[in-house]
């Protein structure tokens, strides 16, 4: 079964032809970062209308790709939640549009579920049960995983994503947009103990997350108490509140992500989003599931960050169990992300 995925859900025009979930003929991905990092941060008015001008030949260079036409394609994926509604809506009304001109079964795929197909896809031989950590700018949520279409919630942000976090700081900074890549960089080399900001756990059994109290901290650092004295900083500052800030975030995302292993008995962790990406989570997740016997999976980056190959995979379980959509398919801007 050829799919094709469609995703346009933030500040990515994509689209993907993989077959039987699981080969990728083609990944296209057209970016909006250029046009965002003006303003520093996804626009949404801006992001909807670079969708409407990306996406028909976003679609036709993935057909192209592939070696196929449209009456190649035997169904058709597209993510219709969570997002920004007029970015969302580009992407499902294209997708339907093609599903009726075609008569091929349409399926509207979850975003964020989609992020955790992305690392079935980096890793074909990862069994499930397991718990999933999908952390990006818009998200950061805990699942346990138990089969392609099953994920049971088990805890999200109560306020800030962690990938939000890493760009709002990146802002106070003055480090550009997206931050979390060169947060990272900067980080690289400093010592995190230098600069310590505070580690927000919530309750000891909680599985939500909460980061909008250490951007505060951050920002109350660089700017004073009332946030408005802006003083200079050196080099060398600038790199230990990125190397602070970020292991404050990693050190929640890996507690959180252990406590989730213990109360589901999970021994495989994987990880999806953009922030996946990130060095230093990387490093300190898996050694400290190396510590318990718990394997973590991390896929390459080209499936971190959105792309359309994760959404037709997705889609191609849909389809095959029954779960497809109608014409009458919506978009849903924000869905239920706490438990």
């Amino acid at each position: 079964m050829n799919v094709l995925g469609i995703e346009s859900s933030c500040d990515e025009t994509a689209a993907a032809v993989v077959r039987d979930g699981r080969e990728i003929l083609s990944s296209v991905v057209q970016s909006q970062i250029d046009m965002h990092a003006l303003y520093g941060g996804v626009v949404p008015e801006l992001a909807g209308r670079a969708h409407i001008e990306a996406i028909v030949p976003v679609v036709d260079k993935a057909l192209g790709q592939a070696g196929m036409k449209l009456d190649g394609v035997d169904g058709i994926a597209v993510t219709n939640t969570p997002g920004l509604v007029g970015a969302l809506l580009v992407g499902v009304s294209m997708a339907k549009s093609l599903a009726l001109a075609t008569g091929k079964p349409l399926a509207g795929v979850d975003h964020i579920h989609g992020h955790i197909y992305a690392v079935k896809l980096a890793f074909p031989e990862l069994e499930y049960p397991f718990v999933s950590l999908v952390v990006s700018g818009g998200h950061t949520s805990l699942y346990h995983s138990r089969s392609e279409t099953r994920h049971d919630l088990l805890g999200s942000t109560t306020d800030d994503a962690a990938g939000e976090a890493f760009d709002k700081v990146a802002k106070i900074l003055g480090l550009g947009f997206p931050g979390g890549p060169v947060i990272d960089r900067l980080a690289k080399g400093r010592d995190p103990a230098r600069l310590a900001f505070a580690r927000t756990l919530l309750e000891p059994t909680s599985l939500d997350f909460s980061f909008s109290g250490v951007k505060t901290s951050v920002l109350y650092h660089v700017r004073g108490q009332d946030g408005k004295k802006p003083r200079a900083l050196g080099e060398a500052e600038v790199g230990d509140i990125c190397a602070g800030f970020q292991e404050a975030v990693v050190d929640v995302l890996v507690e959180k992500t252990l406590r989730a292993c213990a109360r589901t008995g999970s021994k495989r962790v994987a990880v999806g989003g953009g922030v996946a990406c990130n060095g230093r989570l990387r490093e300190k997740l898996a050694a400290a599931g190396k510590g318990l016997g718990i394997a973590t999976y991390f896929p390459p980056g080209r499936f971190c960050t959105d792309n359309a190959a994760m959404i037709a995979g997705l889609g191609y379980h849909l389809l095959r169990e029954g779960k497809g959509s109608d014409l009458m398919l919506d978009v849903e801007p924000t869905k239920r992300t706490r438990v």
